[in-house]
């Protein structure tokens, strides 16, 4: 009669295909893990033994995935931004949970989330949208691992798209030019203004308040960006990290601007009487609401395309900005304090192939340094000239000895 196997007791054998299976008895009932090699095998029982003394137990595992992400959503509403938290609701909704949902957790292989992962491409997915989806599943298991449910976390072998190159587009000093004179007395004119000569974000500037505006430095502070732009449902959280907090110093003109903009808020704000909904923003509705990023966008484009220029995303003013004061000459480290990146390095990393000047100036200097010139000097008992060449900054000048 066959020993029957209890806690923390493991087999492996050899399957007909030349793979390996190890089994484990957890609470009467069987664990299996299939692997090319035995070593594998052997691995995932001392890792499974370990986990059970840790308390793993059979009914951990005998949960669906989406039963499990549910929860899991639930308990990081509490410790990630709003928007974040809606973000990954809506890819576990939408996307996790229709394909793979139906896995017994303890049963969801590497192999059955590339199935996914491709399958998601194949549909046309963006790449953007599989990497965030891959995040999210495997963050997920990832805790399910330390909580004991999960011997290992699937996704951790599975392989996500690569991060697609996006391209930036900027505008140059004569697109720039062009699109804030046809701006002139637009509603746009102050936001294009501070995004070009700020280097914000978008979200950055729609969550300006006029109090963070100090007249008599010439300076802005970011202290939040906007979240939730709907009615009274108006949100704002702090910049991601300390170096987003920042100070912007700004010009005449901008200030000139600004000091516009905000005579003709008050003179709408009179207009809308008892309609206005005051929210101290700098940038806002004819009612005092903040402007809806997707809105902002959709006259952003209507305006660039009746002016005549490219049509170019919000985003991209960012680094038309970055690019103005990189070109220009403009230090680095300051360049990345107005961005608010966290390191200059960031900064490099980002915008370092939109400096092609530089690399000119340092290939002439470069050239400049190491030139030969020639020089005219007297050999030991010759009263004709010899011409030599010597490198000007490294060879000493002759001596007779």
């Amino acid at each position: 009669m066959a020993k029957k196997r209890g806690n923390n007791e493991g087999s492996i054998f050899r399957k007909k295909n030349g793979s390996w299976r190890a089994q484990i008895s957890l609470d009467g009932r069987r664990l299996s893990f299939t692997a090319k090699t035995k070593k594998e095998c052997q691995n995932w029982i001392k890792k499974t033994i370990g986990q059970i003394d840790n308390g793993l137990r059979f009914s951990n595992t005998q949960i669906t995935l989406e039963e499990y992400l549910l929860g899991w959503i639930d308990s990081k509403k509490s410790s990630i931004r709003s928007t974040t938290w809606t973000h990954y609701k809506l890819v576990i909704d939408k996307h996790i949970v229709p394909q793979i949902g139906q896995f017994m957790i303890y049963r969801l292989r590497p192999h059955h989330i590339q199935i996914f992962y491709d399958r998601m491409l194949g549909e046309n997915v963006g790449a953007y949208t599989v990497l965030k989806i891959h995040t999210v599943l495997h963050g997920a298991l990832d805790r399910a691992v330390r909580l004991g449910a999960l011997v290992n976390n699937p996704a951790s072998l599975a392989i996500p798209p690569k991060e697609p190159t996006r391209e930036m587009q900027i505008f140059d000093e004569g697109q720039i030019s062009q699109m804030l004179v046809a701006a002139h007395g637009n509603y746009l004119e102050p936001i294009l203004h501070l995004a070009v000569t700020s280097g914000m974000r978008q979200m950055e500037l729609l969550g300006l308040k006029w109090t963070d505006l100090d007249w008599i430095n010439q300076s802005v502070r970011v202290e939040r960006q906007l979240t939730k732009p709907i009615g009274k449902m108006v949100q704002f959280t702090q910049p991601k990290t300390r170096y987003g907090r920042r100070t912007v110093v700004l010009g005449v003109q901008s200030i000139e601007v600004l000091r516009n903009r905000f005579n003709n808020q008050n003179e709408a704000r009179q207009k809308a009487c008892e309609k206005w909904v005051e929210n101290g923003l700098l940038f806002t509705t004819r009612h005092g609401t903040p402007h809806h990023p997707r809105n902002l966008l959709r006259d952003f484009k209507i305006f660039l395309k009746k002016v005549g220029l490219p049509i170019i995303r919000f985003h991209d003013l960012r680094h038309t900005a970055a690019s103005l004061m990189l070109n220009h000459g403009i230090p680095v480290m300051v360049v990345s304090r107005r961005l608010g990146h966290a390191k200059p390095s960031i900064t490099l990393d980002v915008y370092g192939h939109m400096i092609p000047s530089m690399q000119i100036e340092a290939a002439q200097k470069i050239d400049e340094l190491i030139t030969p010139v020639e020089i005219y000097r007297v050999a030991p008992g010759c009263t004709q000239n010899h011409q030599f060449t010597q490198a000007a900054t490294k060879m000493p000048p002759y001596v007779d000895q």
